[in-house]
């Protein structure tokens, strides 16, 4: 009996580390809507979110499983969000440091329930690459994600109303020549009085927004001491980054401007006093830690996650 016990618990360590991370739920506003739960029977199951069959990665951006990690299921559900507003996407778990978080739109044709996100209708809204340091040292999009488990995002302000899928992705570059791609999607009814759609070079297709030798795909992040790095895919919507998202670094770490007079503070945060290493978490929703850095300012990252730059 000992000794079932035992295997059971190595097959149950073995499928934990085999399992990267997928979001597991989407919070807009006071209201949270859960995803797909990919290991559990489908029987019962409804989600604005697209199924997905597990937590591994896409290993290649070419095949049609990079749109959503799917076989193009679809959902019946769609959120309601107003243009403007904020969506938060929760990881059911994540376990790497380094690489760059991206966030996709794409308008559906009706319902989404019926598209499965063919053609070049994809663009992207947010972004976070190498936010600080070296690549192979440095604070990542995913070093955010594998802090918080969260990612913060706003819809902008001026776009068309509308049926759409938005595309998380995570792209882990831990591991050298075997980039690993881990994108999930859900489903909005975006309201407002935007009419702004994106156009020309801001709108691609997947497979086709980005490819295995894109430098940003290819990097050896453990060779390399550049502090600069270049997202993969299309650069982000200029209506989109009016709104301000939470991050939007393209080639190169931000520049931090303020002061410590003038940093953002992390209000949705208990002081508790002490001080922050550089590259600490210093403030954000949930947070209840240290609030003064050392050595820098602490700057807000996204909603949930300020960090001493």
């Amino acid at each position: 009996m000992k000794a079932i016990s035992i295997s059971a618990a190595i097959v149950a360590l073995a499928a934990t580390v085999s399992a990267h991370g997928g979001v597991g739920k989407y919070i807009i506003g006071s209201t949270e809507y859960p995803g797909w739960q990919p290991y559990n029977s489908a029987t019962g199951q409804s989600t604005i979110q697209r199924q997905y069959s597990s937590f591994d990665p896409i290993l290649t951006p070419t095949g049609t499983n990079i749109r959503c990690n799917n076989q193009g299921q679809t959902s019946q559900l769609h959120a309601p969000i107003n243009a403007g507003d904020k969506i938060t996407a929760v990881w059911t778990q994540w376990t790497h440091a380094e690489g760059p978080v991206t966030v996709y739109m794409a308008k559906c044709p009706g319902s989404c329930a019926g598209f499965d996100g063919s053609g070049a209708v994809w663009f992207k809204i947010d972004e976070a690459g190498l936010m600080s340091g070296t690549v192979n040292k440095g604070q990542w999009g995913n070093t955010v994600v594998l802090n918080t488990l969260k990612w913060t995002s706003t819809i902008p302000a001026s776009l068309a109303p509308g049926n759409y899928i938005i595309r998380h992705e995570v792209l882990a570059l831990h591991q050298a020549n075997t980039p690993q791609f881990y994108p999930e999607c859900a489903q909005l009814t975006v309201s407002g009085s935007g009419s702004a759609s994106p156009s020309g070079s801001y709108l691609c297709a997947l497979p086709g927004c980005f490819s295995m030798s894109d430098p940003g795909v290819t990097i050896d992040i453990y060779t390399s001491t550049a502090t600069t790095y270049k997202v993969p895919g299309p650069p982000v919507w200029p209506n989109g980054s009016v709104v301000s998202p939470p991050v939007s670094v393209t080639s190169s770490p931000p520049t931090v401007t303020s002061t410590a007079s003038t940093a953002p503070q992390p209000t949705t945060s208990t002081t508790t006093g002490g001080s922050v290493a550089k590259y600490g978490q210093c403030g954000g929703i949930g947070y209840s830690g240290a609030t003064t850095c050392i050595s820098s300012t602490c700057t807000k990252v996204n909603d949930y996650y300020y960090q001493c730059l």
